[in-house]
């Protein structure tokens, strides 16, 4: 298992989307520059996580008082590959999207300052934590299987945004941060 995420700068190949799509080198990212994103991270324990203090002390601190488990594969999921589709649109939400995988594994792809995609690859005890307003998708890994925990503030509401969203409040508010994080004008596309 590993001790932190695995991320890399994805290359814009059209094969299939549950591939790593590696640069060729390969290209990592480190949780640092994750971060400058508003990207957050935590390793946990996921065999403990009705019982995990630090889960808890996360819950507790950001407010996450709802919480529901997702299973993603073709046998429990009805339109299993519309849905996958879906989740691979590209899209921003208002609010934080919040993911523990508890078992089997995925990509969040999340667009850089700079529009460049970074895929993150989800394992069992990864939780991230992708701020509202930065442009995002999913896919299953090629195990086509991934258990989540989603966490909401409040009763759930997942509402994407498809792109373009330039003009929406909290993308403004997201590119305006990483302005003033960066001091630099980011590309908006």
């Amino acid at each position: 298992m590993a001790l932190e995420v695995e991320a890399w700068f994805m290359d814009d190949s059209n094969e299939d989307q549950r591939l790593p799509h590696h640069l060729n080198p390969k290209e990592l990212v480190s949780l640092d520059y994750l971060a400058e994103l508003g990207v957050l991270y935590w390793k946990l324990n996921p065999e403990n996580y009705e019982n995990d203090p630090e889960l808890s002390k996360i819950r507790e601190e950001r407010g996450y008082d709802y919480m529901d488990l997702l299973d993603l594969c073709p046998e429990k999921v009805s339109n299993y590959e519309e849905k996958l589709k879906n989740f691979f649109t590209e899209h921003i939400h208002k609010d934080e999207e919040i993911r523990y995988c508890l078992a089997g594994s995925g990509y969040f792809d999340v667009r850089d300052k700079d529009d460049r995609w970074i895929r993150i690859w989800m394992q069992p005890g990864d939780l991230i934590i992708l701020p509202a307003g930065i442009y995002h998708r999913f896919t299953l890994d090629t195990s086509n299987y991934i258990k989540l925990m989603r966490l909401f503030v409040g009763e759930p509401v997942w509402t994407p945004y498809n792109r373009p969203q330039e003009e929406h409040p909290v993308r403004q508010k997201y590119i305006n941060g990483l302005t003033h994080k960066f001091g630099e004008t980011i590309k908006a596309h």
